[in-house]
């Protein structure tokens, strides 16, 4: 199937350099992926229909400016498109040995690129629209957050961070979203987002991502980010990026 594509940038009342990624169209979801235009360090958010159910997505964190690993950050892409449409393409497979897979061959990736030690701390998930379901594997990333009727579920580490160990394959895991739920990930940057001596930290992620659990993926994604860049007094010193996902009802 063809993916449906929608691409978006536009101006937060706020800050001036927002943008919205192109993502696939889902079935009875809503996904979105939101970032502050100034890139800075080493994020990597990326998307790719792997199949007519299922949706991958991903966000890296490769260690260092964005000048130093331009060279990582494409490896990696297009090893995670590559990947993704190789090991999640049949209607009949185990979603979780294909995302291992994945983060075997991501890190083999980055170590290539890197010649030698890059810490690439990665959250990688799959979408699947029939189940409701995302199957992924967190490899030293902030926790991704999935919230419904029953409170917030953290979806913590399943492996060490990508990039360091040429034979460390990252865990595989399974949370279900009931129809109204909602799924958040965020970069490092927001959650080590500072003012002075003190952190933005995942607590506020969670309160704001609360208040607004009803507003969509889109509007999820942008105030949890303003809120980190009002933290800090609209000087964040790594890149701010958000990704909602959200079930219909």
């Amino acid at each position: 199937m063809r993916a449906l594509l929608k691409s978006l940038i536009f101006r937060s009342p706020r800050f001036a350099d927002t943008v919205e990624a192109e993502v696939p169209q889902l079935r009875a979801a809503e996904l979105a992926a939101i970032y502050y235009g100034q890139r800075i360090g080493g994020d990597l958010c990326d998307f790719i229909r792997v199949s007519p159910q299922r949706v991958l997505f991903g966000l890296l964190d490769v260690a260092g400016r964005a000048e130093e690993n331009h060279q990582i950050v494409s490896a990696a892409k297009t090893t995670f498109r590559a990947a993704g449409a190789e090991f999640l393409a049949q209607e009949d497979i185990n979603e979780t040995d294909a995302m291992i897979e994945i983060s075997l061959q991501l890190n083999r990736a980055i170590l290539k690129a890197a010649d030698g030690v890059r810490s690439c701390p990665a959250f990688a998930g799959c979408y699947n629209e029939e189940l409701g379901t995302v199957c992924y594997f967190n490899a030293g990333h902030t926790a991704g957050l999935a919230m419904s009727g029953s409170g917030v579920t953290e979806l913590h580490a399943t492996g060490l961070p990508l990039g360091l160990f040429s034979h460390s394959p990252s865990d595989a895991s399974v949370v279900a979203l009931e129809p109204g739920a909602v799924f958040l990930l965020v970069s490092r940057g927001v959650v080590e987002a500072r003012r002075k001596s003190e952190e933005f930290g995942l607590g506020r992620v969670k309160e704001g991502f609360d208040q607004r659990q009803s507003g969509g993926a889109r509007k999820i994604c942008l105030s949890v980010l303003d809120n980190a860049k009002a933290f800090t007094g609209g000087r964040a010193q790594n890149d701010l990026t958000a990704l909602g996902l959200v079930r219909a009802d």
